[in-house]
């Protein structure tokens, strides 16, 4: 009775030489090894293809893959953005407190938003900033409100009765017409210093490419001061100034300028006056 056919377990695979038959090459395998050696094989060519793809510039070869060129491009337009971003929040800033000032409120100055500041977003950051200063003018107005005699008094000061420092000393070069030149023209040496003439908070100190370097000065009682065209600024916004405090020197700076002059604007309840009527130039 034949027996049966014993089950293989191993292989042998052999290079032969043709014509010697002499053995070149023999390696010997099972179904368990041959397996796990094409697994490891496959899992090493993957290895392999990914450290070329991952650490290798070969990787720019890939349809749609960024270059470098295109990585420089995305992040100067995200410093670009970042920068618009910042200039619409100043503008925004800027635009609330010229509201504020018109509606005789006290600005939001921008030192003390950054002091008080926490780590949150640009948004939040203004948000939060209006909210708190809102809540600020708020109780003021209660307090005006429960000693309204003796507030009203100092808050409601006519101009009149006020003491203005001269911005600087010179020759009216241009006067004061309500319509067609709501402020005056001031002629006076390059580099004269200009003063403040009242105690007060630079609301904004910049260049305009109109008005040269510019600084406007909110005051108490609701009165704003503006000088232009100056040479160099000596204060910031957000700065608390003296009455016949150093501001700025003055120059001749802006398209708008035709010589050595302050352009001197004085505003009084959101409304331009005469400042000879108050000032001795």
């Amino acid at each position: 009775m034949q027996s049966k056919d014993k089950k293989i377990k191993s292989f042998r695979l052999t290079l032969v030489d043709d014509a010697t038959h002499k053995h070149i090459w023999t390696v010997r395998f099972t179904r368990t090894g041959f397996l796990v050696s094409i697994i490891s094989a496959a899992v090493i060519i993957t290895f392999v293809y990914y450290a070329l793809i991952a650490f290798t510039p070969i990787r720019t070869s890939i349809p749609g893959y960024p270059d470098a060129v295109s990585r420089r491009a995305a992040i100067q337009n995200a410093m670009k953005v970042d920068s618009l971003e910042m200039i619409v929040s100043r503008w925004s800033l800027y635009s609330e407190n010229l509201k504020r000032i018109f509606e005789g409120k006290e600005p939001i100055r921008i030192d003390s938003l950054i002091r008080n500041a926490g780590p949150i977003s640009r948004t939040d950051f203004y948000a939060e900033s209006f909210r708190q200063h809102d809540s600020v003018l708020r109780s003021s107005i209660a307090e005006e409100d429960q000693f309204s005699l003796s507030r009203n008094q100092s808050r409601d000061l006519s101009i009149e009765g006020m003491h203005f420092f001269s911005p600087i000393k010179g020759v009216i070069s241009l006067g004061y017409d309500k319509v067609t030149h709501p402020y005056i023209d001031i002629a006076a040496p390059a580099n004269t210093v200009v003063k403040a003439v009242l105690d007060g908070t630079v609301i904004y100190a910049g260049w305009n490419d109109e008005s040269g370097y510019t600084i406007q000065i909110q005051h108490s009682n609701d009165i704003i001061s503006i000088y232009k065209h100056n040479q160099k600024l000596l204060k910031k916004t957000g700065d608390k100034v003296t009455a016949g405090s150093s501001i700025a020197l003055l120059g001749n700076t802006g398209s708008l300028s035709t010589g050595d002059h302050l352009h001197f604007e004085l505003w009084y309840r959101g409304e331009a006056v005469d400042p000879a009527k108050y000032i001795n130039f």
